[in-house]
């Protein structure tokens, strides 16, 4: 039959007890909070882009195909991303803002139809804003990778997923060539017509942008 201790050893035995948890405790905070601190903080790197970049658009009438490109851009634009992991998707801020007056299509008629249908006297740019990216690409090896970009075009933007092919080109260097389709609907432009509508240019749009970038220590 147990023999009860007096109230007062009981104090002193949990009072001894703590303290021996206390420098435990305190340990496990500091490494909880530090871990905390290495995960949550966001790491931040920026990227310029550099000469040689393009914007190439590809469509079709009922008779033809027609390209039009925006060669050389070369803007010194800055693309910022902030990544919270090494392997997790990452935040983009930064655009490209391009000249709709600047298309080529190769073709002196043509050029002057696309610009005017896609308003580039009311609306002069065509801007592509970088979201994300869904993992931090890689400089040694060819990959592919996902984003989302908005588009503003004709006084409309919108949200688009890209498919970027990622090919190193140098030391911390890439180019970065995203793939879209898009409509003429998407930016409520309406496809051009032409004699009386006997030519008719398809909705349908390829675009891809050439974009070669260069990380800034």
């Amino acid at each position: 039959m147990g023999v009860d201790q007096p109230a007062f050893l009981c104090h002193l035995t949990a009072s001894k007890a703590m303290s021996q948890l206390k420098p435990f405790l305190l340990f496990l905070l500091v490494l909880s909070s530090g871990f905390n601190l290495q995960i949550g903080k966001p790491y931040l790197t920026k990227w310029v882009i550099t000469k040689g970049c393009s914007l190439k658009v590809e469509g079709s009438t009922n008779i033809n195909k027609f390209s039009c490109v925006i060669a050389n851009y070369c803007r010194p634009d800055t693309l910022t991303f902030y990544k919270n992991s090494i392997t997790g998707p990452l935040k983009i801020s930064g655009c490209l803002q391009l000249d709709v007056q600047d298309f080529d299509c190769h073709n002196l008629v043509m050029t002057a139809d696309l610009r005017k249908t896609l308003k580039a006297k009311d609306f002069p740019k065509l801007i592509i804003r970088f979201i994300s990216l869904n993992r931090y690409p890689d400089f040694n090896n060819q990959s592919d990778v996902k984003g989302i970009v908005t588009i503003e075009l004709a006084g409309t933007a919108k949200l688009f997923e890209v498919d970027y092919r990622v090919i190193p080109d140098g030391a911390k260097s890439l180019t970065l060539i995203g793939i879209r389709k898009v409509k003429f609907s998407d930016f409520n432009i309406v496809p051009p017509r032409k004699i009386g509508g006997l030519i008719q240019t398809n909705n349908d749009l390829n675009v891809e942008f050439n974009l070669r970038l260069k990380v800034l220590d």
